[in-house]
């Protein structure tokens, strides 16, 4: 019963059925503060939903507070770890959630925050196993934001790394990764190779560049989806953004439109060009 559970929401994760994902994480009200002004929180949920988000990520607080007609196409998950960009350590994680709540507010999955690198690594892999845990005693779907992080990181990007980050969240009980891409991106086919789950990429060009062709390369990577927040809710039109970013990760029309979702732009022809594009502009993913 259990296993049928998870299974079935697994399956709400992905509105295609195709077990590939676009999730839309809004957890940054924790730690940096508000997204939106409170009045035009549910129409960018909306906004979300209307362009084929597969997913929302949010805490407990504020799914106790969603409409229930928001949700009807669009999974929830609950964001179980938190820190503040006001804290002496803003790579310390700490667990403000547990599975049992989040099964009460109708989540589909879960997410735990990891770094590793930093500080407090023990503690927040510690806090991954447990919630692991009980996900499997729930048949909770268990997202895994797996991190390189920290004064003990020196290149973020780096592919084997990466390969090993995949892997700690795979060991310790996730049924999908949330983790950086790889520099120069072409190599990120090799984290999608050495990894036994599935891996959703993180952000997006920060410097403004094109977010469809960055999508774009990355699913060729073998990625199993993409998981972007801030470009997203900044979007001057996040539901044209997000029905685009739907078309990268599912297939489908509107992959070549602009970057910001309102402007078209010019793709590269091939794979090996997009990576060969990216690899020399991403600096960071946020």
């Amino acid at each position: 019963m259990m296993k049928n559970g998870k299974l079935f929401r697994l399956r709400r994760l992905s509105l295609a059925g195709d077990d590939k994902h676009l999730l839309v994480p809004l957890d940054h009200s924790v730690s940096d503060g508000p997204i939106v002004p409170a009045d035009q929180w549910a129409d960018l949920l909306r906004a979300l939903v209307a362009g084929g988000a597969d997913g929302i990520v949010v805490h407990k607080g504020r799914a106790r507070a969603l409409a229930p007609d928001i949700l009807k196409s669009c999974a929830l998950v609950v964001h179980l770890s938190a820190s503040t960009a006001c804290s002496a350590d803003v790579n310390a994680k700490v667990l403000v959630g547990d599975v049992e709540e989040a099964l009460r507010l109708g989540a589909d999955a879960v997410s735990v925050h990891v770094n590793i690198g930093s500080d407090t690594e023990a503690q927040q892999l510690a806090d991954l196993g447990a919630v692991a845990r009980s996900c499997d005693a729930w048949g909770m779907p268990l997202i895994a934001m797996v991190y390189p992080r920290g004064p003990r990181i020196e290149n973020p990007h780096d592919p084997a790394l990466l390969a090993h980050l995949v892997n700690v969240a795979a060991d310790l009980g996730a049924d999908m990764v949330k983790t950086s891409v790889a520099l120069p991106l072409d190599r990120m086919a090799e984290v999608v190779a050495n990894s036994p789950i599935p891996i959703l990429a993180a952000g997006g060009p920060p410097d403004g560049s094109d977010l469809i062709e960055y999508g774009t390369a990355v699913m060729a990577s073998g990625c199993r989806g993409l998981a972007i927040g801030r470009r997203v809710f900044t979007s001057p039109s996040p539901a044209a953004l997000v029905s685009r970013l739907s078309a990268v990760v599912h297939g489908g029309s509107g992959g070549g439109s602009g970057g910001d979702g309102t402007e078209p732009a010019a793709r590269p022809d091939g794979r090996t060009d997009d990576m060969a594009h990216y690899s020399t502009m991403v600096a960071g993913i946020a």
